[in-house]
């Protein structure tokens, strides 16, 4: 088994505005989704941390923007290592959040996606078994717009049979081709697990490639 390197991943702060992140330099990637999507259990099986992102039985803790730090990834082509972190989005569309909560976070994420420089790209969670949903259309289409890499990840694949997991992944990169966006999709199960050393090696390639624009 090759090293894990998001191994030593290291709750740094929760911030409630993006002033209150830490310092925009070195390399990051955000992490979003909707609440009840299992983006906490990723991050915990991703980082083989597994109580690094909370889970819960109640979907939409996590709300507020959430940072883990990163150990020095390792050096290519003669580079200095340099910080890398992991950015928690606050988990969208759970009906328990209040209303004025849900706009905060609105205008709180959408200035993260324009301002934040030291982002990398953004993996977008979703349950393979149900469509894509209102707010990650939006999330692919920004992503699209800006020329910010995103990477789909399509959770609770151990929930479907192989074949069927397979024909959806299929599917979705081919309605992916078809729109000419610039996203890379995979299944991926944290339980099973299925698909972590792949997402694992596309996150190291997100918080490696510089930021375009």
């Amino acid at each position: 088994m090759s090293p894990n390197p998001l191994q030593g991943a290291q709750f740094v702060l929760a911030a409630h505005r993006i002033s209150q992140l830490p310092a925009d330099q070195g390399a990051e990637v955000a992490f979003a989704g909707r609440s009840n999507a299992g983006k906490s259990s990723a991050l915990n099986a991703l980082t083989g941390h597994r109580g690094l992102a909370r889970t819960s039985k109640t979907p939409g803790r996590t709300q507020q923007m959430v940072a883990f730090s990163l150990p020095p990834l390792p050096p290519v082509a003669g580079e200095a290592p340099f910080d890398a972190r992991l950015i928690d989005l606050p988990g969208y569309g759970y009906a328990k959040v209040p209303e004025d909560l849900r706009a905060h976070w609105k205008t709180e994420i959408d200035a993260y996606l324009h301002q934040r420089r030291s982002l990398r790209g953004v993996v977008l969670i979703a349950d393979i078994r149900h469509p894509l949903k209102e707010f990650d259309r939006m999330m692919l289409d920004f992503c699209f717009a800006t020329a910010l890499p995103c990477h789909l990840l399509l959770t609770k694949a151990d929930k479907l049979s192989r074949s069927q997991a397979m024909q959806t992944v299929a599917a979705m990169r081919r309605q992916f081709a078809a729109e000419e966006r610039q996203a890379t999709v995979q299944g991926f199960s944290s339980s099973a697990p299925t698909g972590v050393d792949e997402a694992r090696a596309r996150v190291l390639e997100l918080l490696r490639q510089p930021r375009e624009g």
